[in-house]
């Protein structure tokens, strides 16, 4: 277990962090750290709820490419919940659209960012249209 540990640290780029403590650690490695935690487990299936919340937008960046190479690197299917636009349009091939609980709409990153149902939920509509 302990090989496959420094084995996921270093695929990660927390090898060198290896001997400090999780709290310690930035907020972005720390949650790099969190992912590492649940790759441990060989998953098909990674669920990640709001991974960017509390991020700066470069931090945001970061962690989308980290999400897209393990994506790839793993073989992973990845089931998101994420209000950062620019990380749910970086990382997803279909998304679902929900207000309320209810889906508005669902479909490729393409669709999604001209669906008027989407724009008008989460970005309101001007008294004109």
């Amino acid at each position: 277990m302990l090989e496959k540990s420094i084995a996921l640290l270093e695929e990660v780029g927390l090898y060198d962090l290896k001997d400090e403590k999780a709290t310690s650690l930035p907020y972005g490695k720390q949650r790099k750290l969190e992912i590492a935690r649940a790759l441990a487990t060989n998953p098909k299936l990674l669920l990640l709820d709001e991974p960017a919340a509390g991020m700066n937008p470069t931090e945001t960046d970061e962690l989308t490419a980290f999400v897209r190479e393990i994506k790839d690197k793993f073989s992973l299917s990845i089931f998101m919940i994420e209000h950062h636009m620019n990380m749910v349009m970086g990382l997803s091939d279909r998304i679902q659209v929900f207000e309320y609980g209810i889906t508005i709409a669902e479909g490729k990153p393409s669709e999604i960012q001209n669906d008027k149902a989407v724009i008008a939920a989460y970005l309101g509509v001007s008294e004109d249209d």
